[in-house]
């Protein structure tokens, strides 16, 4: 698939989701049209407590389609600068928000229209004041060098066809000691492809998973230090059983050949304080 196709398809997913939250105060799981809370999802669902969502508005929590909690996980501190790749309805923005206080910055990029749209409504129900939504290219960030403390993602690098030039780019914005600090779905060890394309489609709808010495290894090409890969999620075929049986497959007969191969992990690196 040419890498147009995939920006196309993925800004018409997000695209759909966003509107579908706008209107009908829902989202779909990868493969159904019910929403994560309703479904039970095992990749989207329960990812965040009622601790953290409590305060905000009920349309960022719902919009929410990523894999992973890395506002939890990235040790935010008062005062930083964050940029989250990919901020869809921007639930995790605004967790950040909270987290870096005022006397931090939180920017939400998101190349989809209606994301950022609903981004916005949900900035201003929030009242967050230590936000902004940009419009932009996760391969092409509208930020000069040095000028953020952290980078977040929650499971949007797969996504993306030049994962290479979206680390390239991670590692220009943050400054010298910054921290990479993103959620994403890997895989680990072989997978038959055919397998392997349907396992992706579920968990990430238009998915293009690295395997995660891939991930490691292009995280150093690009210049970071300090590299750790931690699951988070492990995703098994009979979690996908219905999927994949409207794709041809039986997830009994697979499950030797996926279970344990494709998961969440939280990735974290960091750019060296001299380069």
């Amino acid at each position: 698939m040419q890498s147009s196709d995939i920006k196309t398809l993925v800004m018409d997913r997000y695209a759909r989701a966003a509107r579908s939250v706008a209107q009908t105060s829902s989202s779909g799981c990868c493969g159904t049209t019910r929403a994560p809370s309703q479904c039970g999802d095992p990749i989207t669902g329960n990812l965040y407590d009622a601790a953290q969502t409590g305060g905000l508005p009920e349309k960022a929590v719902l919009a929410s389609l990523g894999c992973g909690n890395p506002t939890a996980l990235a040790e935010l501190q008062p005062g930083e600068t964050v940029l989250d790749l990919g901020s869809g309805g921007g639930i995790d923005v605004l967790l950040s928000a909270k987290r870096v206080g005022p006397a931090g910055k939180v920017y939400g990029l998101d190349m989809t229209d209606d994301m950022l749209a609903l981004a916005n409504e949900n900035k201003r129900k929030a009242g967050a004041h230590n936000v902004e939504f940009l419009k932009g290219e996760i391969e092409h960030i509208p930020l000069p060098d040095n000028a953020v403390d952290v980078i977040i993602s929650n499971c949007v690098i797969n996504l993306s066809a030049d994962k290479n030039r979206v680390l390239r780019e991670a590692f220009r914005v943050l400054r010298p000691g910054g921290r990479f600090a993103v959620s994403d779905v890997v895989t680990r060890g072989a997978i038959p492809e055919a397998i392997r394309g349907s396992m992706l489609l579920w968990v990430g709808c238009v998915a293009g998973a690295l395997d995660v010495d891939d991930y490691e290894a292009r995280l150093r090409a690009a210049g970071f230090t300090a590299i750790a890969i931690e699951p988070t999620r492990v995703y098994r075929a009979e979690d996908a059983s219905e999927f994949l049986q409207e794709k041809g497959l039986d997830a009994g007969a697979i499950a030797s050949a996926v279970d344990g191969r494709i998961l969440s992990a939280f990735i974290r690196a960091t750019k060296p304080a001299t380069v």
